[in-house]
């Protein structure tokens, strides 16, 4: 369904990729999640998807067809295949028009209804989102976080897409609420067919919607495999301190994987791995680290690939 074969993307104006040389692919049906630190380049690659950021080097295809930078016809072929749920569903909404305006308006911008035939289609993507018919008169400002977020999936299920691209679907929302924001996601997976690329910093969103885990650090894939397997026993180091800081109610650890340092940006990118300077296996606590500093390295290994020089042991 989305295929990205080595998709690098510079800002007008920038001399540095703040992507470098990405591939990842979803399988029709799948869900594939994108983790890392703010910054490290998974919301950029989502706006290169559907054409709101600009493609350097790389090929980006969506259900079979090369839409790189595309424009015109194959741009209309993204937009039909392709829609975004984002993170803030109040600012994605328009606070003067109703519900059912809002819906139908995404309905009529791909399919030719009008009168009762919109209406009811209106109702029946209301109630795909576990809302009500009587909230097509409702104004945003009348609905609860929840309920903004299914009118807005809604919006994104309108013009009958293919791929969901969830953008932080669930960062704004309360946590009883988020729960059942993802229950709805998964029911709608299952019942539509759909493929999705999630989006989050939250690796316990990424664990219940997905399948398959990207791990992005400054602008490149640092590992990527089987979601239950990287998270029972990551093999990059950086994808091992993202494990190591989400809470836990249970279980009192003495020692915390500590990374050196803040996040750098792209235009501040060491040579080499470029997330040597952070590593835990820095200077010191590995023999040859200096490969580490001066060699780029390749991701590699299937199904679980892993680009590190010093990747962490497979336990047994």
């Amino acid at each position: 369904m989305l295929r990205l074969d080595d998709v690098s993307i510079r800002y007008s104006g920038s001399h540095v990729d703040v992507v470098d040389r990405v591939s990842i692919d979803i399988a029709e049906g799948a869900a594939l999640g994108l983790v890392g630190e703010s910054g490290s380049g998974k919301s950029t690659v989502a706006r290169a998807i559907v054409g709101l950021t600009s493609v350097r080097n790389g090929s980006v295809t969506v259900a079979g067809s090369d839409v790189t930078n595309a424009k015109g016809a194959a741009l209309a072929h993204v937009r039909a295949t392709v829609q975004m749920v984002f993170q803030d569903p109040n600012a994605s909404l328009h606070p003067r028009m109703t519900v059912g305006d809002a819906v139908a308006e995404a309905v009529t911008v791909r399919r030719r209804l009008s009168g009762a035939g919109l209406e009811s289609e209106v109702a029946r993507l209301l109630d795909l989102v576990g809302l009500p018919a009587r909230f097509v008169d409702r104004f945003p400002f009348e609905l609860s976080g929840g309920q903004r977020q299914r009118v807005a999936i809604a919006r994104a299920l309108a013009p009958q897409p293919k791929l969901l691209l969830l953008d932080e679907p669930t960062a704004s929302l309360d946590v009883s609420v988020q729960a059942t924001v993802l229950n709805l996601l998964r029911e709608l997976q299952r019942e539509l067919g759909l493929t999705y690329l999630a989006i989050s910093h939250d690796l316990a969103v990424i664990r219940y919607l997905c399948d398959r885990v990207a791990v992005m650090e400054l602008g490149s894939i640092k590992e990527a495999g089987p979601a239950t397997e990287m998270f029972a026993a990551p093999r990059h180091h950086y994808t091992a301190a993202l494990l190591d800081a989400v809470p836990r109610l249970a279980g009192r650890r003495t020692e915390r994987i500590v990374l050196r340092g803040d996040p750098s940006d792209a235009s501040e990118r060491p040579p080499g791995c470029s997330f040597h300077l952070r590593c835990p296996a820095g200077p010191g606590a590995v023999d040859g680290h200096e490969r580490c500093a001066v060699e780029v390295p390749t991701l590699a290994g299937a199904p679980h690939a892993v680009a590190c020089h010093f990747p962490l042991a497979v336990p047994d």
